[in-house]
């Protein structure tokens, strides 16, 4: 019996658990990964901590409201509180000048406070900083979960390899197992050498440890890709994609592509969303110059006890002008102003680099669907070959010789023939990486 590996590798586990579960595309490994990733998860508390931020930048521009109770017995220095009275007719001081402590008087004080700000520029500017820098918690988000979903495609396919190789070496172990028997019954039947025989059992114990191999390879990507996915170890697997999956698939236009790039791209977003916010916080820093009006005001009761308790009241305009601080918002402003000018050159750099992405991309994806065609035509012939040696081997013409070099030369197309596959598919994620859309991957 000879088993043929075409294009399309079959993958025997996902038949085995597709009754389980629904079978996992490369698009859906991505989408997966960027939902339950713990980079991105992470990245989503960082969301909440910038919301948090505004609400306290918030606070500055709402009333603060305050209240307080006070009982306490106090005493006094009178020459501390410039009281020189005279006794009226007694031509002396009522109080000795060099000072007396009067006292403990007891003191019970209630009272409100309220104060508000009526303007000031400030803090306005720092409120729109802080929802800028909502935006840069957002677009981190993204791009962790771009990364994230990155990272669990590139497992896939590298589990898509395993996969293949597998079948690949169950296949050969097929063929081995078949020559080894014909070479058995050859010689049982007289009309073959008991070299063949030892030639066919040094092929299939070859063929054996290779499977081994590949068996274990196989467990070690399921492993990486349930990690990668965020899913129990044990948790089963079924493909929905094969390695030769979107072979005809027409490429995008480069300009078609560098356009997706530049708009989608998450680290894009996020550097862009970076330099607003440095830009908010540079004008938030540069207003704390300017001043600020507000409005106190406190109500409340004071007496000596709670039986006999007076009202009492303040009220009063604020006016705030910063005038020094150690030149030390100057070097806010002169940080936060080199800092902008970091990023407006990352920008530039960075989409020089989307750029040559793009354009490698899409030559890496049209290099690996010609070696794909290429090393599809080799293992044609490599299969022609096997057949055409067993049969000389079969007719007694010629020893298993033939067929063990054809084989091997069929291992060999069939491995290149894997590789190919899925440097395909490792090409095609990398356009979408380039484009910022793996999670839009089918």
């Amino acid at each position: 019996m000879f088993v043929r590996l075409g294009l399309c590798v079959a993958i025997p586990a996902a038949a085995a658990v597709a009754h389980a579960q629904p079978a996992l595309t490369l698009g859906d490994a991505a989408r997966l990964a960027a939902e339950r990733a713990a980079p991105a998860a992470i990245a989503r508390t960082r969301v909440d901590q910038a919301q948090a931020r505004l609400t306290q930048r918030r606070s500055e521009l709402l009333p603060q409201l305050s209240g307080g109770l006070t009982q306490a017995d106090r005493t006094f220095n009178t020459a501390t509180l410039g009281l020189q009275f005279e006794l009226p007719g007694a031509g002396r001081p009522l109080f000795d000048p060099r000072g007396e402590v009067l006292g403990p008087v007891p003191t019970v004080d209630l009272r409100a406070r309220v104060q508000q700000n009526l303007v000031d520029i400030g803090a306005w500017a720092r409120l729109r900083a802080a929802r800028a820098a909502i935006g840069v918690a957002d677009r981190e988000v993204l791009a962790q979960a771009e990364g994230a979903a990155i990272d669990a495609a590139s497992s896939y396919v590298r589990a898509l390899r395993a996969e293949a190789t597998l079948a690949m070496r169950g296949a050969d172990s097929t063929l081995a197992a078949e020559l080894l028997r014909i070479a058995r019954d050859q010689l049982a039947a007289g009309v073959g050498i008991a070299l063949d025989v030892t030639r066919a059992e040094a092929q299939a114990a070859l063929v054996r440890a290779q499977l081994i191999a590949a068996r274990a390879d196989q467990q070690r990507t399921r492993v990486d890709l349930r990690r990668a996915l965020a899913l129990p170890l044990d948790a089963p697997i079924a493909f929905g994609d094969s390695l030769g999956a979107h072979l005809d698939t027409a490429d995008p236009s480069v300009d078609q592509a560098m356009q997706d790039a530049l708009r989608t791209r998450a680290d894009l977003q996020l550097l862009s969303a970076q330099q607003t916010a440095t830009a908010s916080q540079l004008r938030a820093t540069r207003a704390e110059r300017l001043p600020s009006l507000g409005l106190v005001a406190d109500r409340g009761v004071i007496g000596r006890n709670y039986s006999r308790m007076l009202s009492t009241y303040t009220w009063g305009v604020q006016l705030s002008l910063p005038a020094f601080d150690g030149f030390r918002r100057e070097g806010r402003v002169s940080e936060q102003a080199a800092h902008l000018r970091e990023l407006d050159l990352r920008e530039r750099e960075l989409r020089a680099q989307v750029e040559a992405d793009v354009h490698m991309a899409l030559l890496d994806l049209v290099a690996a669907r010609e070696q794909t065609v290429a090393t599809r035509e080799r293992v044609r012939l490599g299969e022609q070959e096997v057949a055409q040696a067993r049969e000389r081997f079969a007719g007694g013409v010629a020893g298993n010789g033939e067929v063990i070099t054809a084989s091997l030369n069929l291992t060999s197309a069939r491995t290149l023939l894997v590789d190919a596959l899925a440097q395909f598919q490792f090409a095609r994620l990398a356009l979408a990486r380039a484009q910022g859309s793996v999670t839009r991957l089918p």
